[in-house]
């Protein structure tokens, strides 16, 4: 369902994405990570045609995202690392929106926003401006956008930023849900419980090179660190600090 191959970015002598390949099937749950500026964003970019790479091929369904943006674009949900709303729409209007673009029929849309304000508990705020809202209630309104088209591909940069306890609940449980119900998640994150909690299968990207991609048994055993967990093993692989000695007391 994700298919990148040989993917090449470079910004000025920054080479941001260098020669990332890998693959995402079918109601797989894909953890994506690494430590920041490491090039996950700018691959997430590439892969939803929001960048065009130097070199290299990206597929969506086996869409060729260079070639057919918008029938890749029409099967993908995307949730952005800085989620953006139309400050003086109301959530009701963003979603009729959206769901325009995907050229919902008015009975499916009103269907599905019905069923994401029901889902996300936002009834009180369905028809007050965007600009009222909280970042975690941004952050709903940009997951049910997401959703709302009953995408085949869901890609998230940074799911849980700004939520409560109760939402980020809410969030993972509808991920496994989408994973289990045949939908390809990716997800990008500095989480990395979420990861180990969620994911099939974790990639672990440095510097723009995809250093390891497996499951987590099969990156123990690249870190050979067996009964390591994701944290660990994240921070053996991509030569994470070791804390400095600290002074001596007074």
């Amino acid at each position: 369902m994700i298919e990148l191959i040989n993917i090449c970015k470079s910004f000025g002598k920054k080479k941001a994405v260098d020669n990332l390949s890998l693959t995402a099937g079918k109601g797989e749950f894909f953890g994506f990570l690494g430590p920041n500026g490491a090039g996950k964003t700018t691959t997430i970019r590439i892969m939803t045609g929001l960048l065009k790479p130097e070199s290299g091929t990206t597929k969506i369904c086996g869409i060729d995202v260079a070639k057919e943006p918008e029938a890749a674009k029409m099967k993908i949900g995307y949730v952005p690392d800085a989620p953006y709303l139309y400050e003086k729409l109301t959530a009701r209007e963003y979603l009729e929106f959206t769901g325009g673009l995907y050229k919902l029929s008015e009975e499916k849309l009103q269907s599905q926003i019905a069923w994401i304000f029901e889902l996300f508990g936002m009834d009180g705020w369905a028809d007050r401006r965007c600009e009222e809202y909280s970042h975690g209630m941004r952050q709903k309104v940009i997951f049910g956008a997401a959703f709302v088209h009953d995408p085949e591909v869901l890609i998230v940069d940074e799911p849980m930023v700004g939520l409560d306890p109760q939402s980020m609940r809410l969030i993972k449980d509808m991920l496994k849900l989408f994973a289990n119900r045949g939908i390809t998640v990716f997800v990008s994150t500095h989480t990395l419980s979420v990861a180990e909690e969620l994911c099939d299968k974790i990639g672990i990207v440095n510097n723009g090179k995809l250093i390891v991609c497996g499951t987590l048994t099969e990156l123990r055993r690249a870190a050979e660190a067996e009964g390591e967990n994701l944290e660990g093993l994240f921070l053996k692989l991509t030569g994470g600090p070791r804390p400095a000695n600290l002074p001596p007391g007074r």
